[in-house]
């Protein structure tokens, strides 16, 4: 027979996430959700350093790039938009609705090493693509070092 050490606090963030599903079962028709209502959302996002550059990826399926807005502005990087929600379907037909619609709005805070007048952009697969540049002055450069002999 094994011996399992008790931890009292593993189960901690299951059972927050417990309360706050019965929460929101238990005072949703008072808050005027429904089960087809749609909600707010955030996208997902990954951020990451390059030698020259940083990078956003945005996860933003079924969102018209039309209805993205991509705003850099006091070293904050602005990103809003909106999921519609699709008529194709009577709302009455709809048994389930599990994914998130509406508006969305993130932003970020930006080094001051970005070059905000290069920022691109770019939205394929649903993946939109943001490359900030870094200035000239912040890339990292290597110094030679002289070695003088006496």
């Amino acid at each position: 027979m094994a011996i399992v050490r008790w931890e009292p606090f593993s189960n901690v963030l299951t059972a927050q996430r417990e309360f706050d599903r019965l929460f929101k079962e238990a005072f949703s028709p008072f808050s005027g959700e429904s089960e087809l209502s749609t909600r707010t959302w955030a996208p997902p996002v990954d951020i990451y350093e390059t030698e020259n550059d940083i990078v956003l990826k945005a996860e933003l399926p079924g969102v018209d790039p039309k209805d993205v807005e991509v705003k850099v502005e006091d070293n904050t990087l602005y990103l809003k938009g909106e999921r519609k929600f699709e008529k194709e379907v009577a709302n009455e037909n709809y048994h389930r609705v599990e994914r998130s619609y509406g508006s969305f709005a993130r932003s970020f805070s930006l080094p001051n090493s970005i070059s905000t007048e290069k920022v691109k952009a770019e939205f394929k697969d649903g993946l939109l693509t943001l490359t900030l540049p870094k200035r000239e002055e912040a890339k990292p450069r290597t110094v030679k070092i002289d070695v003088s002999r006496n």
